[in-house]
């Protein structure tokens, strides 16, 4: 019964496969990944909601609009010029930022970055398609963000 049962998991778990966490030096595929993370990060929106851990209060809405996203030597390291408005401040700078890979899905992360004028943050944000979620912090205070990726219209 227990190698019915054990060739029974093996069977399953097969048919699943499992998904690499690939640095961005290594090379699976990793040229063509780049191009299309590239050229999908250019010239786009981020317009969705943020959480703060511990509140009553409902999801804030926030905005950030990335202008390019470009490879950075051979790690993990990309430079993304953003539009981050933020309180009162809204500026526009390049950012380095790493991101890694899980099979074809990109994840920013940042952590204890200090962003001039801003402050220090930390977030880790997944980009599924046209969607983003993640997590944030600045300081002790921290929570979850998340939201839809569109095309800029400067038309509009």
């Amino acid at each position: 019964m227990k190698i019915l049962y054990l060739t029974l998991i093996l069977v399953q778990l097969s048919l699943f496969p499992i998904q690499e966490v690939y640095s961005s030096k290594e090379s699976v595929g990793s040229q063509d990944r780049f191009e299309k993370f590239s050229k999908s990060m250019q010239g786009v929106r981020f317009t969705g909601f943020f959480t703060i851990d511990g509140s009553d209060l409902p999801p804030s809405e926030e905005t950030y609009e990335i202008h390019s996203v470009q490879k950075f030597g051979e790690e993990d390291l990309w430079i993304f010029t953003a539009r981050i408005k933020y309180g009162k401040k809204d500026v526009t700078l390049p950012m380095p930022l790493p991101v890694k890979w899980i099979g074809d899905v990109p994840i920013i992360t940042m952590q204890d970055l200090n962003i001039p004028g801003l402050g220090t943050f930390s977030a880790h944000v997944v980009i599924d398609g046209q969607k983003y979620a993640g997590t944030w912090a600045h300081g002790k205070v921290g929570g979850h963000l998340y939201g839809k990726i569109s095309k800029i219209d400067d038309k509009k």
